[in-house]
């Protein structure tokens, strides 16, 4: 079992910036990607950004050059630095593991707004 736990959302103006957390522990050797989804109000959850155990990393459209993800392998996390926010950024960031199956956290609410 892979256990996920988010930090790192909470309220900031336009343009501004956020850096979530995604802490793994649990069967983490079985782990060969981490990344984020979001879910906006009255929206389908939707993908935002991946790297993989090799660490290759690839992201949404709606995010790239704005959004970067990375890793701590020493501390089993991954980050994901969030740039120049837009209000459409809001939503809860799901972070998910993959292993044989696919693991969620519980989620962290970013909210853009002036």
């Amino acid at each position: 079992q892979v256990q996920l736990v988010e930090s790192g959302g909470g309220l900031v103006q336009p343009g501004g910036s956020l850096r979530l957390s995604c802490a793994a522990s649990g069967g983490i050797n079985r782990i060969n990607a981490m990344g984020w989804y979001r879910q906006a109000p009255g929206k389908q959850r939707e993908f935002v950004a991946r790297i993989t155990s090799g660490g290759s990393t690839n992201y949404a459209d709606s995010v790239k050059g704005r959004f970067t993800i990375s890793r701590d392998n020493a501390k089993n996390t991954v980050y994901l630095q969030m740039n120049s926010l837009k209000p459409e950024d809001t939503a809860v960031y799901y972070c998910h593991a993959v292993t044989s199956i696919l693991y969620w956290g519980q989620g962290t609410q970013v909210t853009v707004s002036s």
